[in-house]
Formats: C-alpha cells, structure tokens, sequence
C-alpha cells in the first residue's frame, strides 16, 4: 500500500506525522520499489537495529540515497577522498576510532565549554534584542552550534563565514534529489571544504595546539597505527558537519513546539528547573535525525517481516518517537511527559551520538537565556514554515519571531 512512500513529497515534508502514523499502523516494514529501501517505522524495530551492529551494518549511512549525476561522480573522485570512520563504519575499525570522539566529548570537557557557549548565545540576542522581528534560524540555532564545534576543533574564527558557505545544501546532496547542476556545483565545495580540512589537520599536525584535532594529532604521534592522518581527517570533516546541523535543526523545532503551546513557553519562563524535560520532549517531538540507514548482514526477520540480506533499510526515527506504543499520546507536545528520553533521536548502541552532551548543552543555554531575556517571543502570525528538502535531516529553514511585546 504504501511501496511508493516518498520521503521528499511535499506534503510529506510539511507534516509527516499523519503519514507516518497510517503507515506504522498498517504496513509498520515493507519494501519500497520506489526507493528500493525498507522503511521501519516502530520503535522497538528501530531500537533493535541500533543495537544489533552485527546484523545491520552501518555502511551506508553517508551513501547517497538518491544517484549522482556522472559529472558529480567524477569531480568526487579527484578530489573528495573520504574513508568510512564512524558513522559509516563498523568495528573493529568503528571501536579504535570512536573511542578517541568520546573522549573529546567527556563530561569534564564539555562543562569547560558552558561559560563560552554562554557568552556566544548573550552576544546572539544582544544583538536581536531590541528588533521586533527576526529569524531566529539565522541569528541563534544555526550560528551556535557551528560556532561551537568549529571552535572545539580549532577552524579558526575568521575561517568560519567561509566553511558555512562551503557546507551549504550538502544535506540536499547526500539525502535529496538535486539537480544535476546543483550536484555539479555542491560537489566542488565538497572538494574544497576536503582540501580545507586535510590542509588544516596537516597544519596540526607541524604544530599541535590545544584543541579536539591536535589531541587527535598527539594520538597518532605517540603510535601511528592507533590513529592515521587520514582517519583523522575523516573526523575532522564528519564531525564539522554533523556535530551543528543536527543541533540546529532539533533546537529550532524546539523553539517552534513551544511557542506553538505558548503556555508551555511560559511555564520554562516562569521554572527554568523544566527545561531539561522541555529539551527531551523537543528532541523526542521533531527529532532532527528523521531518518537513518542500515544495511542486512544476513537474512533477518523485523516486526514479523522476512529481510534478505543486502537489504537497505530506511530508519524512520521520527515515526518511532511517536510510536503510541512507547509514548502515550504521542501527537502531543508535553514538557511534562514522562519518559521522553526514550527517544531514539540520537541512536542506540555502538553508533549512539557521541555529541549528545553537547547538544543537549547548547540548547539548554538557549532555553535559559531565551526564556530568561526574551519572554514575551511569539511566532510571527501566518508564516509559511518551510522545511530542509532531504530524507534525513528535518528542520526548518527559517522561523521568523516577533519580539515587539518587548519593545
């Protein structure tokens, strides 16, 4: 019924959520001619996945979902020469490699970073405080996290403008259906932010200084074959990426849901104490990872279905964060819900994000400042929300607010 399920129809991207709903009801995993993908759609089928790294391999991920064009092939080819390291990459390589993310993303290191993510977000709406309308997409969610993770990784501050330019529409890239004279034009970028970071990695590497890429660096010093230049330009690159456009997208739902339900806004103003349930709700709600992909080992059996192996699945995180199976109601947004935190927003098992700490720091500075200093923030009226055109990541592109109760 539903084998011509398209993740990029309009009205799909608008609202999803009803057309996720009939599908998890009637047809929860099925193949689709269309993509020549499975999509999976309940939680427990999609937790299952996460967990069982053996079974279904994470070698697809960064894969386009959609063909290049030939032109595109090739400019890649010369000059785009990315290695799987994590996302897309399974043990034992996954383990030896991932174990020196997570100790760049430790507790104790990502507290050190509080007072100068407090200091970016209090210059942010320094800036927007006195404007009766501004979008809060451009001014806040989508320069914080690409400010923080650029500063975690050493890019230079001046070198910043220059990255985001070269990052934009990537997402359409690898999960969308551009045309081909998109592709052509994201695919040179694609080559010049590569250049970019192998330039940048091989300046660390001549003198290490104090930040993630350098402690990488002294890893591979102290024994090469713990951790190669190249693997760690292949970090360097992913984490550039994802460690801001997930941020950016979940924080800027957030922010949407809750002036949606303006009471709930109110309440975070009147109790910031709420904010941490008011972020897993928001990460529960519209998780900025909609979808994500695996790959069958082995013939396997998900929710009663019969897989072959070799079989592409199509994750769909959104619909299982709002299985009514896991989350009562799940169509309701609810600071108060209990439970929220067993969304899937940020995996399970061996590939769970390493950021999420981060993350769920950035936003909940936002949250505080924002509600602390700009409490009467409504939704400009009539706005037409538009929403990131690719199968993965959901977000809007901008959301305009109305600050003129300030004033």
């Amino acid at each position: 019924m539903h084998e011509r399920f398209d993740p990029l129809a309009t009205d799909y991207l608008a609202d999803p959520f009803p057309i996720l709903a009939a599908i998890r009801e009637e047809t929860p995993v099925f193949y689709s001619s269309e993509l020549d993908m499975w999509p999976v759609t309940r939680h427990e089928d999609i937790k299952r996945i996460f967990t069982d790294y053996e079974t279904f391999s994470g070698a697809i991920t960064q894969t386009p979902v959609y063909p290049l064009a030939e032109e595109a092939k090739d400019i890649l080819a010369a000059g785009f020469h990315t290695t799987p390291t994590v996302s897309n990459c399974d043990p034992p390589k996954h383990t030896r490699v991932r174990a020196h993310n997570v100790k760049a993303f430790s507790a104790r290191r990502i507290a050190v970073l509080e007072p100068t993510i407090r200091a970016y977000v209090t210059e942010m709406i320094d800036r927007i405080l006195h404007q009766d309308r501004f979008d809060i997409v451009q001014e806040v969610t989508f320069p914080l996290p690409a400010t923080i993770v650029f500063n975690l990784i050493g890019f230079p501050e001046s070198d910043m403008e220059m990255l985001k330019g070269l990052a934009i529409n990537r997402m359409a890239f690898t999960w969308g259906r551009s045309t081909e004279a998109e592709q052509v034009r994201i695919a040179k970028n694609q080559v010049d932010y590569w250049q970019y970071c192998t330039e940048f990695v091989a300046s660390r590497l001549a003198e290490p200084k104090d930040d993630f890429t350098s402690d990488l660096i002294r890893t591979h010093l102290a024994d090469p074959d713990e951790l190669s230049v190249d693997e760690i330009t292949n970090v360097v690159h992913a984490l550039s990426f994802a460690g801001h456009e997930t941020t950016t997208n979940v924080s800027s739902s957030m922010i949407q849901r809750l002036l949606t339900h303006r009471e709930q806004w109110e309440e975070l103003c009147a109790d910031p104490a709420l904010i941490p349930k008011a972020i897993e709700e928001g990460l529960r709600f519209d998780p900025s990872l909609f979808t994500w992909r695996r790959i069958t080992t082995k013939p396997v059996s998900i929710g009663g279905v019969e897989v072959p192996a070799g079989a592409k699945l199509l994750l769909l995180v959104g619909s299982a964060n709002h299985d009514p199976a896991k989350f009562p109601d799940p169509e309701a947004f609810n600071i108060h819900r209990s439970g929220a935190q067993a969304h899937l927003t940020f995996g399970r098992g061996i590939h769970s994000c390493f950021g999420a700490p981060l993350a769920r720091l950035e936003m909940q500075i936002m949250l505080e400042e924002l509600t602390a200093r700009m409490p009467g923030l409504r939704l400009v009226e009539d706005q037409d929300v538009q929403y990131h055109v690719n199968a993965c990541f959901r977000g809007p592109v901008e959301l305009w607010l109305d600050n003129s109760a300030h004033r």
